[in-house]
């Protein structure tokens, strides 16, 4: 593969586990990233990079002059009060230039409650959260504007990311766990790690316009989840409330969907062999390796 040139909008968790994957793969690449705080030089997997301020009410001007280098973007900001940042902000540069590689990470809230069933990418998007009210109208704006100026666009829908540092074991040794109970109730994950195989298969095979939902093979109840890690930390049960007693807002929305997410398309299209395939896979290893 050759040289590029990737800029990042927003450097979290997927970001840098992506970074982190080209690396290892030894791909040449240089690269840009975005954060809130001031503009500065950072070190990542010892590689050393600007990160160029840039939020909702301001943004570095020097960042321009990177971003027209650019040939690769990952858009991983979400909505700032319902609003995309980086099209309000950069539609005229990004319309001006020939990339070869655009991807804006969204999330499966878009598709909102299903009541246990299967979603797929053709699936009814009806979100029921802000958060995922949100990012499908991110998502219509940026189809519209790839479109108009035939941006080489991709949609990833993430379902809920894990990692060998945040993770449901290590919440359960510091007591941040409860089990709530409600039936059928399904959700769908998927290992930071995963998503960023991902994305690097989808450099050496894109297809303009596609949309693709980021998830392992065995979606569970939340329940399901927390039972297999007190299993293996031999751990107490965490307490058990009803979903009238959540009080946290995000929690609570969480629990008024439930669907399971298909990867069909993901792993056929990149042809993607999971490392971790499931929540089982997934936890075991950080059990062996970080906890």
């Amino acid at each position: 593969m050759n040289k590029i040139n990737i800029f990042c909008f927003g450097f979290g968790q997927v970001a840098k586990s992506f970074v982190k994957k080209l690396k290892l793969e030894k791909i040449p690449f240089d690269f840009i990233t975005t954060s809130r705080e001031e503009t500065k030089n950072k070190i990542i997997e010892g590689i050393n990079h600007r990160s160029f301020s840039f939020d909702e009410k301001k943004y570095d001007k020097n960042l321009i002059k990177k971003l027209e280098e650019a040939d690769h973007i990952l858009i991983s900001i979400p909505p700032v009060n319902g609003e995309d940042i980086v099209l309000k902000n950069f539609r005229n540069v990004l319309k001006n230039k020939k990339f070869k590689w655009v991807t804006y990470l969204s999330a499966t809230s878009v598709y909102g409650n299903h009541n246990g069933e299967w979603v797929n990418e053709k699936s009814q998007t009806n979100p029921t959260s802000i958060n995922g009210i949100e990012r499908l109208k991110a998502e219509e704006n940026w189809k519209k504007f790839s479109e108009e100026y035939s941006l080489p666009f991709q949609i990833f829908r993430l379902s809920g990311i894990y990692s060998n540092q945040s993770n449901v074991l290590k919440r359960l040794k510091i007591g941040e766990v409860k089990i709530i109970k409600k039936k059928n109730h399904f959700f769908s994950r998927i290992h930071v790690e995963d998503i960023a195989n991902a994305l690097f298969a989808s450099l050496s095979n894109f297809k303009k316009g596609e949309i693709y939902n980021i998830s392992d093979d065995k979606p569970a109840s939340l329940e399901e989840v927390v039972m297999y890690g007190v299993k293996l930390l031999r751990s107490d049960i965490p307490k058990i409330i009803s979903e009238d007693e959540i009080e946290n807002e995000m929690l609570k929305n969480f629990y008024k969907d439930s669907k399971k997410v298909s990867n069909k398309k993901m792993k056929d299209y990149f042809q993607l062999v999971l490392k971790y395939p499931s929540y089982v896979e997934g936890l075991d290893y950080i059990n062996d390796n970080f906890i």
